[in-house]
Parts: C-alpha cells; structure tokens; sequence
C-alpha cells in the first residue's frame, strides 16, 4: 500500500520567541524538520512526504531538501492554512490514492522508525493508530471552582505521528472546521469513526519552548 507523511510545520513557533520558526531552528547543526523527514525516509524509502509549510519559508524547505541531498521525488511542498485544521487538510490534498497516512508534527524531532512501522502495522490492521503515552505526574482537573484529583493511569499524552487509512481520514477532512478539533483524531471521531491508541514513546518529545530544544539537543547526544 502507498505511503504518505503530511509533515505539518505550518505554525510560526511564537512560544519558542524566535523570529525563525522554530522548525527550521538548528539542532546539532540541522534545521529541527530535518530529523522528522529522515525518519520517514529511513523507515520506508518509497514514502511520498508532504511538507506543509508558512507561505513565506517555502523556499527554505526546498533548501533542506537540496542540501541535505534527500530525494526530490518523495517530496511534495505545500503552504500551511490558517489553523491546524487547514494545513493538514491542504497537505491531504496531495493523497492521490489509496494510502496509509502519517500526520506528524515537525517539531517531534525524536520520532524513530520503530513508531512509524509500529504505526503502519496498526493501521493496516484497525485503520488507525494514535501514539499516547500514560501521564506519570499528579493530575489535577479544575471543577466547579476546586481542583479534582483524577487517576493518572487513565490520562493518556496523545503524540504523532497519527496514522490513518486514507478512506477514514480523507472524507474526516471534508467536513467544516470546529473549534474543538485539536488533532486529527478528534477530526475522525466527530465523523463517526473510533480510533485506535498505540504505545507512544517518551522521548516523542515536541519542541515548544527554549528548555525543548536543550532537552532535544541532550537526547540526540545520547542517541
């Protein structure tokens, strides 16, 4: 079956208070998307990647592209919209066929091979497959004015790549944005569709803030 990773950094990483997005930021001398892009490449080289990207730094992912000597042919650019939502619904419009597709955060940079096939078997088998983690701190939840205890157990950290077959996640895209749309995930249910959970990997780190990318840096050192 057909492969296709919609690599999403559309966002302009204000939280990381940087001019630069912060997917093109360096990390160990390598611009932060770098890492997300070999990962699928080493996993499976036929992948088709599709890099949504802020309008005005399109050129750039064509720069990481060329000096990196990563193969053109796997890659297809295409602008970010204005949520979430939008650039992830204008890189599915490169899915031609029928395909297993990875969505992704650029900005995961720790993503292993391993999670992606992990992904793909899953999905080939239920349709679906969202990495989580379990919550190991306390967790509280703000209600009626007091803040409730809630079993961390049953808290799960939701990660990318959230891995789909095309024929649930492209129709998912068709219907109008909402609000409480945080991932593609709640896009899929509110069409009706349950989804599947697989084991995550702590490590899956996404890169936020200043404090990210030093964590990230340590993490690739140890590697």
């Amino acid at each position: 079956m057909e492969k296709y990773a919609v690599i999403v950094a559309g966002g302009s990483g204000q939280r990381m208070g940087n001019a630069t997005p912060k997917q093109f930021l360096m990390l160990n001398n390598k611009p932060i998307l770098y890492y997300s892009i070999i990962a699928f490449l080493q996993a499976y080289p036929d992948i088709q990647i599709v890099l949504v990207l802020p309008e005005n730094y399109m050129a750039e992912g064509k720069s990481i592209i060329s000096a990196h000597q990563l193969p053109e042919k796997n890659f297809t650019i295409v602008a970010g919209g204005s949520t979430r939502f939008h650039s992830v619904q204008n890189g599915l419009k490169q899915v031609k066929s029928n395909a297993v597709v990875f969505v992704h955060d650029a900005v995961r940079c720790m993503l292993t091979v391993d999670l992606i096939k992990r992904c793909y078997e899953q999905t080939l088998q239920l349709g679906s497959a969202i990495p989580a983690i379990t919550a190991t701190d306390s967790i509280r939840i703000e209600k009626e004015n007091y803040p409730e205890i809630v079993d961390r157990n049953l808290v799960k950290i939701v990660q990318t790549p959230q891995t789909f077959l095309s024929s649930i996640l492209l129709p998912a895209f068709q219907q109008e944005y909402q609000e409480s749309f945080t991932d593609e995930a709640t896009v899929v249910e509110s069409f009706r569709t349950k989804i599947f959970l697989i084991e995550g990997e702590k490590n899956n780190i996404k890169v936020t803030t200043p404090i990210d990318l030093i964590i990230a840096e340590n993490l690739l050192q140890q590697a």
